[in-house]
């Protein structure tokens, strides 16, 4: 009979939270066939060790445990890591966990409805943050999308609108977008896969329960890439996605960000920005910005205006949830529509 869940376990030096991620794993309440796809990544603690415990109790309750890994001297990065432990599964559909969270006793049930629903989609999930003040504005951003967000705000530096430890697609769908860039340590795989998913024409949805306890901590793998590689990659993607569609567009924030966003602009790109807009006067007054880098001659000097007097689409460069809620009063009093007259980049 063919497996229904895979769940796809990647792991290395998991040895703190091992325990309480596999012991979440049986505790699903599914009444399908489900299996667990480990891959060490070259493990030096006991992370094996509780592997080998953990599928005894797991096969003892009908759940197959499969099992693959390498001990070379370094880890390949958890793009090889997920690839090798999907490559090894069966399961019709593909749960991805990462070994320092905790699923909750439904996860697979539902997000399993979901998916037979959304074939061609991410399923994502609310979470639970453990420590659980860390990081607040991310998880309410991550809690709180509305669905039509799901793809309207895939720009910003938080990534992709449902978080990578809550992935769960048919591995039909994967087949079809994927693998996962094996770059290594440093490259955003997540971020790439999820980009590539939405060029297939993907959707993105969401089960609005809290169905993950997602931990933060020091060593997570998401702490070793470069904020500047991720932003290269989201330039470019803006590019290619959402500029074509507009002749001219308007950068929401005339300071450091906005101004950084011009410049890493392709020419053609730069050439489309009419304005900068802001609320700050100082900035107003000074009346343009002027590209001192730029080739061209003469330098381009851009405008700066009161976001009244701006022309959207707009490309916003200003923090969500940052100014007790006067950015965005300000961005609902031009009853604007998300997706078509602005986008959040920041």
């Amino acid at each position: 009979m063919q497996t229904q869940v895979s769940v796809i376990l990647p792991i290395h030096n998991a040895e703190p939270w091992l325990e309480e991620c596999l012991k979440s794993v049986l505790q699903q309440d599914f009444e399908g066939s489900m299996e667990l796809s480990v891959f060490n990544d070259a493990s030096k603690d006991k992370s094996m060790a509780i592997i080998e415990k953990w599928k005894m109790k797991l096969e003892g309750s009908g759940i197959p445990v499969v099992i693959g890994g390498h001990n070379s001297p370094s880890p390949q990065g958890v793009g090889y890591s997920k690839n090798r432990a999907i490559a090894q599964s069966s399961g019709s559909y593909l749960c991805f966990l990462d070994s320092d969270d905790v699923m909750m006793p439904q996860r697979v049930r539902l997000q399993l409805d979901a998916a037979a629903l959304h074939p061609t989609s991410i399923i994502g999930c609310q979470v639970r943050r453990e420590p659980p003040n860390s990081m607040e504005r991310y998880t309410r951003w991550i809690n709180r999308l509305e669905p039509d967000q799901l793809l309207t705000q895939v720009f910003t530096s938080n990534g992709p609108t449902v978080i990578m430890p809550t992935w769960f697609c048919s591995r039909a769908w994967f087949s079809h977008v994927g693998p996962f860039s094996e770059g290594g340590r440093g490259v955003p795989e997540d971020l790439l896969f999820f980009y590539e998913h939405l060029r297939k024409g993907g959707g993105v949805v969401r089960v609005d329960q809290s169905l993950l306890l997602y931990r933060y901590h020091p060593s997570a793998a998401t702490h070793y890439i470069l904020e500047t590689t991720i932003w290269t990659h989201r330039v470019r993607f803006l590019e290619e996605r959402a500029l074509p569609h507009w002749a001219t567009f308007t950068i929401w924030n005339a300071g450091r960000q906005g101004r950084r966003l011009y410049r890493s602009l392709t020419a053609e790109a730069r050439r489309k920005v009419v304005a900068f807009c802001d609320v700050d006067e100082n900035k107003i007054k000074k009346g343009f910005y002027c590209y001192e880098d730029s080739q061209e001659r003469p330098k381009p000097r851009v405008p700066i205006l009161h976001f009244r007097a701006a022309q959207p689409p707009f490309v916003i460069c200003v923090k969500l949830d940052l100014t007790g809620g006067a950015f965005e009063d300000n961005l609902r009093s031009l009853h604007l529509q998300e997706g078509r007259n602005f986008l959040h980049f920041s």
